[in-house]
């Protein structure tokens, strides 16, 4: 099994076509190739000219541990070419840094959801580089989370960086797919390219995506786990809510809540009244933290711990988002004025509540809200929204 990034250093045919150009690298920690070397230094060694990289959020080294914390652009101190940060001063590549590179290679480990910003990242390269004539080659890698999809379909005119275009919350493509129904979609003139994997099964297990054979690295910070990848469609909702996701412990955004005034037992007892179903495929166990920093650091918060893991994964079962927006409803039903949304200005948002720019629209804050509304109603309109996208993208699979 051989990621893109491994594909291109092992066949001369693909090299041979890069050079006499100047090459550029979008990577991240987790851009490593299967021995462990990261891309800029592999590619470097294999002789191709790299003459700029790019960071996204979290920074090419993956350092900024936090969201909304900015990047600046650096000299690389090894091999002395310009570091530009995609989350700093822009997002999107300026004229001067496009003019670094004839071809960019874009080799960001994703975890298949829409909000993760590395997709809208994609989006803006593609954008600039129709723009200014350059190519992107997508180094492809595996989404973690695999093919299911789930959620509802981003509204026009919710778009932010976190909402790249009307993609469900997880969408079950990979980045060079990904690129693909940019272009189509978006109706982009430019070069591009997917280096595919090869031997990707996205259906097979144990892994349903991600490979035994390949080591978990993570691709930013609080992205620590296979087991976080799988539950962030849903987990990554509490960045918008009061709710710790337990950001200042071990094992971020793999717990559906945590807080130190809700009885974790009785929430999930009322889970289990309005939609057991909904629980399946995976195991969710009472947890008790004390997150070091963020939301309710130093206090004693009791919550509920996701284990989209081991014996306990059912890869067809597992619906993140479904099981996430359960947990909101039963605080709602059990705490009827429990202040459960955070107003902030979310990834640079200001007027519209976090957990709406999160969802791409106020659908699932409505829902949680009405006191009449149902599972059920939840589940249509989000299916008919699920399968219009199956059908859109049916063509586009590579794997």
């Amino acid at each position: 099994m051989k990621f893109g990034i491994d594909r291109l250093l092992a066949e001369p045919q693909l090299q041979a076509e890069l050079a006499g150009r100047r090459v550029s690298l979008v990577a991240h920690p987790a851009s490593v190739t299967a021995d462990l070397t990261h891309s800029l230094d592999a590619l470097i060694a294999a002789g191709i000219t790299v003459t700029s990289a790019f960071g996204p959020q979290h920074g090419l080294k993956g350092d900024k541990q936090d969201n909304m914390v900015e990047t600046l652009d650096e000299l690389d101190p090894v091999h002395g070419i310009p570091v530009f940060s995609l989350y700093g001063e822009v997002r999107r590549p300026t004229p001067a840094m496009m003019d670094t590179a004839d071809v960019f290679l874009f080799d960001l480990q994703d975890l298949g959801c829409r909000i993760y910003t590395f997709v809208t990242t994609l989006l803006y390269l593609l954008e600039e580089a129709a723009k200014h004539g350059k190519e992107v080659w997508v180094l492809d890698r595996p989404n973690p989370a695999g093919r299911p999809v789930e959620g509802t379909t981003l509204l026009a005119g919710q778009e932010s960086f976190v909402g790249a275009g009307p993609l469900p919350m997880r969408h079950g493509l990979t980045m060079g797919e990904m690129g693909q129904w940019f272009i189509r979609h978006f109706q982009l003139d430019v070069e591009y390219r997917v280096i595919a994997m090869h031997d990707w099964l996205p259906e097979a297990g144990p892994g349903f995506g991600w490979p035994e054979s390949r080591i978990w690295i993570n691709p930013s910070p609080n992205a620590a786990s296979l087991n976080m990848a799988r539950a962030y469609a849903g987990t990554v909702m509490l960045e918008g809510t009061t709710l710790s996701e337990g950001r200042g412990t071990t094992r971020p955004l793999e717990v559906l809540f945590g807080a130190p005034d809700l009885d974790a037992r009785v929430v999930l007892a009322e889970m289990r009244r309005l939609a057991p179903e909904w629980l399946a495929g995976c195991a969710i166990r009472e947890c008790w933290f004390t997150p070091t920093f963020h939301k309710h650091a130093g206090e004693l918060c009791n919550g509920l711990m996701v284990h989209a893991e081991g014996s306990f994964y059912a890869h067809e079962q597992f619906r993140p988002w479904r099981l996430q927006a359960l947990a909101f409803k039963a605080i709602r039903n059990l705490h009827p004025q429990y202040p459960l949304w955070r107003d902030f200005p979310y990834e640079y948002e200001f007027d519209r509540l976090a957990i709406d720019v999160i969802n791409g629209g106020p659908a699932l804050r409505e829902w949680v809200d009405d006191p009449e509304a149902s599972p059920t109603d939840l589940d249509l309109m989000a299916a008919s929204d699920e399968q219009r996208w199956r059908t859109e993208v049916a063509d586009l699979l590579l794997y």
